[in-house]
């Protein structure tokens, strides 16, 4: 991915002021753990397509211009069905001909039902928070190569030839803009704790978290990681369940930095448009890590062609808009722009990495228990 240093682009890449009042309001509130997205309340299915106030029609392919889809479908979804759930339902209620079932529950749990259950899983598509998890999946065998003129669609960063990205986020650090200001917080995640003199809290136990761990171990390598992450813990930093509780928490003044996605300061925005929380980017490391939710076709699909459409339905210019406008993520293709006052992708600072490492997750939990991080 190219980098580009944001005084050439007049975007600071190290922070941003989401504009709720621009956006709207979505309001979701609560989460749960493991590595589902955080949940909260359902979004109006009727917005899908229409935009926000202030907000034209999406570019890219609408879904009235996609392959139909009919048969039946089963879809492992590690996706919360608080965020996704309206989409799903959208696209369900296009095709009268299609008979969908999604199963809800953690990418790791998918991940892990789907190799128990063998050739006899009814999985057609597995629909991850994260790359680390279609990559477990794949490294195991278990996926089929994504259609090309599906994986076209997204750059080749996103994708390799068995899962394909459906939306982005960013890491970064959220902070508590009425205590610092963004000079204040260190620019090199690995200065983190010493470098940085208030208060921290993260969400270890959470798959993006071990996600962000996972690219340290490959940027910084075991021992630095381990390093940190001892650090971190020996500093006091508070450990909450998910990263939107997180951000709230340094909204409500309780703690005064983390270690988050983007999207979660979005959410709280959305929701409180003056809340005390600002948010920064790291350059070039483990903490400015940018990954994606995608999907792959798993290898028992009973119908590769229908699986592959549907996952092209999530490209859709209806999809990728939803994404923006509902759960504040980084839309994966060019022609649909991100919510909020956000530095594009090619302005963040992203460290070089392929994303398919990130799916060695069970070392990084054992070098976090090493560590002696609770999770």
């Amino acid at each position: 991915m190219t980098n580009h240093d944001h005084t050439e682009t007049g975007v600071d890449r190290r922070r941003f002021i989401a504009s709720a009042a621009a956006v709207g309001a979505v309001g979701l509130a609560g989460c749960t753990g493991g590595e589902t997205d955080g949940g909260g309340a359902e979004s109006s299915i009727g917005q899908i397509g229409s935009g926000r106030e202030g907000r034209g029609l999406p570019g890219g392919t609408p879904v009235s211009e996609m392959p139909d889809l009919s048969g039946e479908l089963t879809v492992y979804s590690g996706r919360n069905e608080f965020l996704v759930g309206p989409l799903v339902e959208y696209i369900d209620e296009q095709y009268p001909d299609l008979d969908l079932t999604v199963r809800y529950n953690s990418s790791t749990d998918h991940v892990n039902s789907i190799l128990n259950e063998g050739n006899g899983s009814p999985a057609d598509v597995f629909y991850s928070v994260n790359a680390g998890s279609l990559g477990a999946l794949a490294s195991e065998g278990r996926t089929q190569a994504i259609p090309d003129d599906v994986a076209d669609l997204v750059r080749e960063e996103f994708r390799t030839d068995q899962w394909i990205g459906t939306s982005g986020r960013a890491r970064t650090v959220p902070y508590d803009s009425d205590e610092y200001d963004d000079a204040d917080v260190p620019s090199d995640i690995m200065a983190f704790p010493e470098e940085f003199d208030g208060d921290l809290a993260w969400a270890p136990s959470y798959g993006s978290c071990q996600a962000f761990v996972t690219a340290m171990r490959n940027l910084e390598g075991d021992e630095a990681t381990r390093e940190w992450l001892e650090a971190v813990v020996d500093s006091g930093a508070t450990a909450y369940n998910n990263e939107f509780r997180v951000c709230e928490e340094i909204a409500d003044g309780n703690v005064d930095a983390g270690f988050t996605n983007h999207y979660y300061i979005q959410r709280v925005l959305d929701g409180s448009p003056d809340a005390a929380i600002d948010t920064a980017f790291t350059e070039g490391d483990a903490g400015a890590v940018f990954n994606v939710a995608g999907a792959a076709i798993v290898d028992t699909a009973s119908d590769v062609e229908l699986a592959g459409n549907f996952v092209r339905h999530l490209l859709s210019a209806e999809a990728q808009d939803y994404f923006a406008r509902s759960t504040f993520e980084y839309p994966l293709i060019p022609d649909v722009e991100p919510i909020g006052d956000l530095p594009t992708i090619d302005e963040l600072d992203v460290p070089d990495l392929d994303l398919t490492e990130l799916s060695d997750l069970e070392a990084t939990v054992d070098l976090m228990r090493e560590a002696g991080v609770d999770i």
